[in-house]
């Protein structure tokens, strides 16, 4: 399937975070690049967690978290219950890292595109 033609379904990517977390800086742009790399033709929605009680509403793992069409795209995410505001760490087989894996969120936007 080619780019402009999964643009047509409408996945939703969404990057959150809370002000002052440095690896969302460091995501987004990367990010941009990694979709305009795969022909993804889509808008990266920013959302700001402001307060612990919006973490805990948003299943926040951390800033930043990457979710596609809601769903978060680390493995097991769903599983977790640790929400609040806080820098995240990604367990990857590489070891910690403060941002997901390219692969993760590929495969995430593979399993949506499906």
């Amino acid at each position: 399937m080619r780019g402009a033609e999964r643009g047509r379904i409408g996945v939703t990517i969404e990057l959150l975070y809370f002000d002052g977390c440095p690896n969302q800086e460091a995501l987004l742009p990367h990010l941009e690049q990694l979709l305009r790399a795969a022909e993804i033709p889509t808008t990266i929605r920013l959302r700001r967690i402001a307060n612990e009680t919006a973490a805990q509403r948003e299943r926040f793992l951390g800033s930043p978290t990457v979710r596609v069409d809601g769903r978060d795209v680390e493995p097991g995410a769903e599983e977790r219950d640790d929400f609040g505001l806080k820098c995240r760490l990604y367990r990857t087989p590489a070891g910690l890292r403060g941002v997901p894996p390219d692969e993760w969120i590929l495969d995430a936007l593979t399993r949506t595109l499906a």
